[in-house]
């Protein structure tokens, strides 16, 4: 299921940039919901919220590293996952696979979507980066709650 989930995850972040591309580069923004929701084209060549900008190389090599890893202990463990576990590690799959494709493909992720709550301006997002902050989220609960892994007395 995690390994499907990334999937479906990819194709919906590299097609939302693809419009990006089409619709929003060089262009105004588009405003959604006033003052709250719009669409910016915008290239990130750095981490989350901007930071550590211009290592490309940096981000390619441990995002790549951590992939393998993951997918490694997925296989590995693939009938002691909860389905909490496994819908974690779909959503960090897709979501990090989204964004290494962009920097090893363009050499920055493509952002889009701006949301200003007034109190906080966010920095720019794409779909990879809901996924990523929403399957973080979820591995946070399955460690915390979900004990991460069947009991070994669940499994026969």
């Amino acid at each position: 299921m995690g390994f499907l989930l990334g999937i479906l995850i990819i194709v919906a972040d590299q097609a939302t940039k693809y419009l990006s591309f089409q619709y929003l580069m060089n262009k105004k923004p588009i405003v959604l919901i006033e003052n709250l929701l719009e669409l910016h084209f915008v290239k990130n060549y750095g981490a989350a919220f901007g930071i550590l900008q211009n290592q490309r190389f940096f981000f390619i090599a441990i995002t790549s590293i951590v992939l393998v890893g993951m997918s490694v202990y997925m296989i590995r463990n693939r009938n002691k996952l909860t389905q909490v576990a496994n819908l974690a590690m779909g959503f960090l799959l897709g979501g990090a696979l989204g964004n290494l494709i962009d920097r090893i493909r363009l050499g920055y992720v493509v952002d889009f979507i701006k949301v200003d709550l007034r109190i906080y301006d966010f920095p720019v997002f794409n779909i990879a980066d809901i996924f990523i902050v929403l399957g973080t989220g979820l591995l946070i609960y399955v460690i915390l709650f979900d004990k991460y892994e069947k009991s070994m007395g669940d499994v026969q």
